[in-house]
């Protein structure tokens, strides 16, 4: 399927894969919760939609985002992980989660992960970056 950017501008091109909340709260989940399964993204407790999810998924998979592949434990699962393009999301979804621990009514649970890469600052993001890359990618 061929994709029609309305402009090449940087911000609208990334906006175009990213720019909807399904899908960096998928990119968190894979980054914060370990979760690799349909079923898994399903259960958030934001309560997104079986249809929306599959939508979500295939774009962030279409775009390089994300990688799907047969799950070998289940022959009926398939098992998503983050590429190096969707771990380079790490700092966007970092910087988003600061600002809103910052500015919105977030519990201190919901907040914590925020306040760790904020207090542990880049040497944290590069740290789990490379765990990441170990869980997604085998360490490459």
């Amino acid at each position: 399927m061929a994709i029609q950017q309305k402009s090449l501008c940087p911000i609208n091109l990334a906006l175009e894969v990213v720019g909807d909340r399904w899908s960096l709260l998928i990119v968190r989940d894979l980054m914060f919760a370990d979760k690799r399964h349909f079923r898994e993204f399903l259960q958030s407790e934001e309560g997104i939609s079986s249809n929306i999810l599959t939508e979500r998924l295939n774009t962030l998979v279409e775009h390089g985002v994300l990688s799907k592949t047969d799950d070998p434990t289940h022959k009926q699962k398939a098992l998503y992980s983050l590429t190096p393009v969707g771990i380079d999301l790490l700092p966007v979804i970092t910087q988003l989660g600061i600002w809103g621990r910052k500015h919105r009514p977030v519990t201190a649970e919901s907040g914590a992960p925020a306040a760790a890469l904020e207090k542990g600052g880049p040497a944290l993001q590069k740290k789990m970056r490379a765990a990441l890359r170990k869980a997604h990618l085998g360490g490459r």
